[in-house]
């Protein structure tokens, strides 16, 4: 098992940048798909970004490409997700989860993530991108 807690969210102007953290603890020794996933009121939860860990496998949905990057630090069991250029249709709750590793195949193949897929998950961080 692993537990994730997020971090980093806030409030900012359009056009502006966040850097949400998730610090991943427990069962660690093992390759996970990492996500990010972002729900907002009465919308479905939707999939952002997903990175393997040990790798340099990603995904993006098409809605962030070219605006937000995902990343792991390895040694401190963390991922990030770098969001450049805010929209405000970018307002959201923010979830980190994890999934066994064989999900990133499928990620990407696909080219969709889906949240019922992921089974570990944090508590998510908000982010509210005003005009």
């Amino acid at each position: 098992q692993v537990q994730l807690v997020e971090s980093g969210g806030g409030s900012v102007q359009a056009g502006g940048s966040l850097r949400l953290s998730c610090g991943a603890s427990g069962d660690t020794s093992i390759s996970y798909c990492m996500g990010w996933f972002r729900q907002a009121p009465g919308k479905e939860r939707e999939g952002v970004a997903a990175i393997l860990t040990g790798d340099d496998s990603t995904y993006y949905a098409d809605s962030v490409k070219g605006r937000f990057t995902i990343s792991q630090d390895n040694a401190e069991n963390t991922l990030y997700l770098q969001m450049n250029s805010l929209k405000p249709e970018d307002t959201a709750m923010y979830y980190c989860a994890a999934e066994f590793g064989g999900l990133m195949t499928e990620i990407q193949a696909l080219g969709i993530m889906s949240a019922a897929d992921f089974t570990y998950w944090g508590q998510g961080t908000q982010v509210t991108v005003s005009l």
